[in-house]
Protein backbone atom coordinates (compact mmCIF):
# COMPACT_ATOMS: atom_id res chain seq x y z
CA UNK A 1 0.00 0.00 0.00
CA UNK A 2 1.28 3.45 -0.74
CA UNK A 3 2.34 5.17 2.08
CA UNK A 4 1.33 8.64 0.83
CA UNK A 5 -2.38 7.44 1.29
CA UNK A 6 -4.55 9.79 3.30
CA UNK A 7 -6.05 6.64 5.26
CA UNK A 8 -5.23 5.21 8.31
CA UNK A 9 -4.51 1.48 8.39
CA UNK A 10 -4.67 0.35 11.91
CA UNK A 11 -6.68 1.42 14.41
CA UNK A 12 -7.06 -0.03 18.08
CA UNK A 13 -10.14 0.81 20.09
CA UNK A 14 -10.57 -0.30 24.11
CA UNK A 15 -13.17 0.26 26.23
CA UNK A 16 -13.14 0.11 30.04
CA UNK A 17 -15.79 -0.16 32.40
CA UNK A 18 -15.01 -1.56 35.94
CA UNK A 19 -18.34 -0.75 37.29
CA UNK A 20 -20.04 -3.12 34.18
CA UNK A 21 -17.05 -5.41 34.06
CA UNK A 22 -16.34 -4.57 31.07
CA UNK A 23 -12.88 -4.84 29.36
CA UNK A 24 -13.01 -4.95 26.21
CA UNK A 25 -10.44 -4.32 22.82
CA UNK A 26 -11.65 -3.99 19.03
CA UNK A 27 -8.82 -3.64 16.47
CA UNK A 28 -9.37 -2.56 12.74
CA UNK A 29 -6.79 -3.53 10.51
CA UNK A 30 -6.23 -2.15 6.36
CA UNK A 31 -4.18 -4.83 4.55
CA UNK A 32 -3.52 -6.44 1.43
CA UNK A 33 -3.20 -10.38 1.27
CA UNK A 34 -0.55 -11.93 -1.65
CA UNK A 35 -3.05 -11.48 -4.33
CA UNK A 36 -3.27 -7.89 -3.54
CA UNK A 37 -7.02 -7.69 -2.56
CA UNK A 38 -7.76 -5.10 -0.02
CA UNK A 39 -9.40 -6.76 3.66
CA UNK A 40 -10.50 -5.12 6.37
CA UNK A 41 -9.75 -7.39 9.48
CA UNK A 42 -11.37 -6.48 12.15
CA UNK A 43 -10.77 -8.49 15.85
CA UNK A 44 -12.69 -8.27 18.71
CA UNK A 45 -12.36 -9.33 22.54
CA UNK A 46 -12.24 -9.08 25.86
CA UNK A 47 -8.84 -8.01 27.32
CA UNK A 48 -7.15 -11.23 27.86
CA UNK A 49 -8.55 -13.42 25.62
CA UNK A 50 -8.27 -14.15 21.66
CA UNK A 51 -11.76 -13.15 20.70
CA UNK A 52 -13.07 -13.19 17.56
CA UNK A 53 -12.01 -12.28 13.90
CA UNK A 54 -13.70 -11.04 10.70
CA UNK A 55 -12.45 -10.35 7.71
CA UNK A 56 -14.07 -8.52 4.61
CA UNK A 57 -12.44 -8.13 1.24
CA UNK A 58 -12.90 -4.31 -0.83
CA UNK A 59 -12.28 -3.33 -4.53
CA UNK A 60 -10.13 -0.87 -3.46
CA UNK A 61 -7.86 0.82 -0.41
CA UNK A 62 -10.46 4.14 -0.53
CA UNK A 63 -13.76 1.85 -0.23
CA UNK A 64 -11.99 -0.21 2.50
CA UNK A 65 -11.06 3.46 4.79
CA UNK A 66 -14.63 3.67 4.50
CA UNK A 67 -15.67 1.15 6.41
CA UNK A 68 -13.11 1.57 8.24
CA UNK A 69 -14.21 4.81 9.66
CA UNK A 70 -17.68 3.45 9.59
CA UNK A 71 -17.24 1.13 12.11
CA UNK A 72 -15.15 3.28 13.95
CA UNK A 73 -17.42 5.40 14.39
CA UNK A 74 -20.10 2.85 15.01
CA UNK A 75 -17.50 1.92 18.24
CA UNK A 76 -17.35 4.82 19.50
CA UNK A 77 -21.15 5.77 20.13
CA UNK A 78 -20.85 2.53 21.78
CA UNK A 79 -18.31 3.49 24.18
CA UNK A 80 -14.86 2.86 22.81
CA UNK A 81 -12.43 5.32 23.03
CA UNK A 82 -8.97 5.44 21.05
CA UNK A 83 -5.95 3.52 22.55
Amino acid sequence: MPSDTPIKHHLVLHRIDPEQGIRRVYSLMIERDLFGTVRLVSNWRRIGTNGQEKVEEFADEVESGQALQALAALKRRRGYQDL
